[in-house]
């Protein structure tokens, strides 16, 4: 479970990124982020990860404050940033088992983890590669494996399907819907409404900092029948943000 608690991040003094979000993610669901460029997604994540500190407020992660108790609360998440800034000069195999160590994950658990991933992303012959010489996709993909290899209860998606292949994004998508099936968090950003509309039990969208709707997609679709698509009512409840 995810606690934000009347949260409020300041840019410059005056600029509110984020301003008074006050939400709960539940366990058991995947929730998706939407909202515009600039909107506050970023912020908002990077609050929820210790990467910034809120001003005001707090967040919980499984009840371990994220500014109070940083290392408890980092151990109860996994994380799949926006960009696959990783160690370039490390195989993937050394990433996989460095991740592995930091998490203390056993040796015979991670082997199995290790083949059970790699062998799901079609990543057996690259382990032994260096990562410098991944494609985007492959770095994405290494990104996954290290959150994965730990299984954290809750996982943080910025963005998770950019730059993987069919296949590789149908396997986490499946992985997603089994982790929140099994009473786990999977909460995750998108730009894709139709990903949001098939995967999400529920959305958040996010506008000038502000949490404008939290609630099902049905929920929403039923409270602007008159609009024809997902898109249609999304562009209309953000510009009456």
């Amino acid at each position: 479970m995810i606690e934000i608690k009347h949260v409020t991040k300041i840019y410059g003094g005056t600029t509110k990124a984020v301003d008074d979000i006050d939400i709960t993610l539940p366990t058991g669901e995947i929730i998706g982020f939407i909202g515009p460029n600039g909107a506050g997604k970023t912020t908002t994540i990077k609050m929820i990860t210790g990467v910034l500190a809120p001003d005001e407020g707090e967040i919980l992660i499984n009840g371990k404050n994220i500014v109070k108790e940083p290392l408890e609360a980092k151990r109860e998440f996994g994380l799949v940033p926006d960009n696959a800034d990783i160690f370039l000069r490390l195989k993937g195999i050394e990433y996989l088992n460095f991740i592995a160590d930091i998490y203390q994950v056993d040796g015979a658990v991670r082997k199995k983890r290790i083949e059970q991933l790699s062998k799901t992303f079609e990543m057996e012959s690259a382990l032994q590669d260096k990562i410098l010489s991944y494609s985007h996709g492959m770095r994405q993909k290494i990104v996954i494996m290290g959150v994965l290899i730990t299984d954290p209860n809750v996982w943080i998606l910025d963005e998770p399907l950019t730059g993987l292949d069919p296949q590789s994004a149908y396997s986490l998508k499946e992985m997603m819907r089994e982790h929140a099936s099994r009473g786990n968090t999977v909460f995750f950003s998108t730009h894709v409404l139709e990903v949001a509309e098939r995967l999400c039990d529920k959305v958040a969208i996010i506008n000038k900092g502000k949490i404008i709707y939290f609630g099902t997609l049905e929920d929403l679709k039923a409270a602007h029948s008159e609009l024809n698509s997902l898109e249609d009512i999304f562009l209309e409840v953000i510009s009456h943000a």
